[in-house]
């Protein structure tokens, strides 16, 4: 079968490799019929993983992400199953599927009570632990507590986005709302720190709570665009941050924002969010942090900060974000709007790397 294989740096290659068998009863052989590339964003002219609870593809082409080479990429697709092992209760041959980038076992302590973020058997496809779906096959172990049904009423294309940025998007925002007690939740002003692919997906699962407002914060134009054409009002942090915060605090009688969303995974962007919500006020993070916390103990005792961060737990939200996309995936459309041959493979990565193209999708 066709492969897009990671040889290295910069170096990936279209290859033929044995499709995949079934190797445990709880596997099921996927045929893939779109895989999405998955890919990165820019604050402050450093690149980072957006909102990645899982491998970015982008990140390990560019060699940020070290990995060993030689196995398959891909963590987001749709497909048909075509073969069973001899366990699986939940799906027959035929059945159109669709998977979280993370496999849960379903019966772990964190599984049974909906954190299968950290689920004791996960693996991330697309990885050295599990070649990943830019391929004509995929492989999923434990199917039954992994893969979902595909809905009729969302389009293959849009359904890519319910493998990690959607639902991650959508974690964000309901992590944030909850927080929030019935008094607080009115009138409310959320602001987005990022606005790459998750960031606009966050947006959009921020509306469910119906905010007053919603501030998008970052540096592209082009994302600022789309931002405002999802009903947020756009701030370039770069060309006018003294204006950005200014404008919070205007919207806000002077307090700051009720919540802050943060999707980019760097320590300024972190910052900023910190910066802009009001005492008692929520910083919901999905980004990824390596750094060390930009704020200290006391600052976070005096503004009474309430904080939520880390994975997405995909499989737990995944039927209520779903909900949301079906009525939403018109909105979100541009993402799912460049489509190519997996023949192409070498070619699109190049460009997603040059962020001449949005997001890039194989067809299969």
């Amino acid at each position: 079968m066709r492969a897009v294989v990671f040889k290295g740096p910069y170096d990936v290659v279209v290859e033929d490799r044995p499709a995949p068998k079934i190797q445990d009863p709880g596997d099921i052989i996927v045929k893939v019929e779109y895989a999405g590339l998955c890919g990165t964003s820019e604050i402050d002219g450093i690149e980072t993983s957006i909102a990645k609870t899982g491998a970015s593809e982008l990140h390990m082409y560019r060699g940020h992400q070290k990995t060993a080479p030689g196995f398959i990429l891909g963590h987001e697709f749709t497909g048909t199953v075509v073969e069973l092992g001899a366990d699986v209760r939940g799906f027959k041959k035929g059945d159109k599927i669709t998977c979280p980038f993370s496999l849960t076992c379903g019966e772990c302590f964190y599984c049974q009570r909906e954190l299968s973020s950290r689920c004791v058997k996960a693996a991330l496809t697309g990885t050295v632990a599990l070649d990943g779906a830019q391929a004509e096959y995929i492989r999923i172990p434990l199917a039954d507590s992994t893969a979902v049904l595909a809905p009729p009423q969302i389009d293959s294309k849009a359904l890519i986005m319910m493998a990690d940025i959607f639902p991650t998007g959508y974690f964000a925002a309901s992590n944030a709302f909850r927080l929030l007690t019935e008094l607080e939740r009115p009138d409310t002003t959320v602001v987005v720190v990022g606005c790459g692919p998750v960031g606009l997906c966050a947006l959009v699962s921020a509306t469910k709570w119906k905010p007053k407002n919603i501030i998008a914060v970052d540096s592209v134009p082009s994302r600022l665009e789309q931002a405002r054409a999802l009903g947020a009002e756009p701030w370039n942090f770069q060309t006018d941050l003294q204006g950005l915060k200014a404008r919070v605090a205007e919207l806000t009688d002077g307090r700051g924002a009720d919540v802050a969303l943060e999707l980019v995974g760097l320590s300024p962007a972190l910052r900023l969010a910190f910066d802009l919500i009001r005492p008692w006020g929520v910083l919901s993070s999905v980004g990824v942090h390596n750094g060390e916390v930009p704020w200290t103990a006391n600052e976070a005792y005096h503004k009474n900060l309430r904080l939520q961060t880390g994975r997405c737990p995909v499989r737990a939200v995944f039927l209520e974000a779903l909900d949301l996309l079906k009525d939403k995936q018109d909105q979100l459309g541009f993402m799912t709007d460049h489509i190519v041959g997996i023949e192409h493979a070498v070619e699109a990565y190049k460009q997603f790397n040059e962020a001449k193209v949005q997001k890039v999708i194989f067809r299969l």
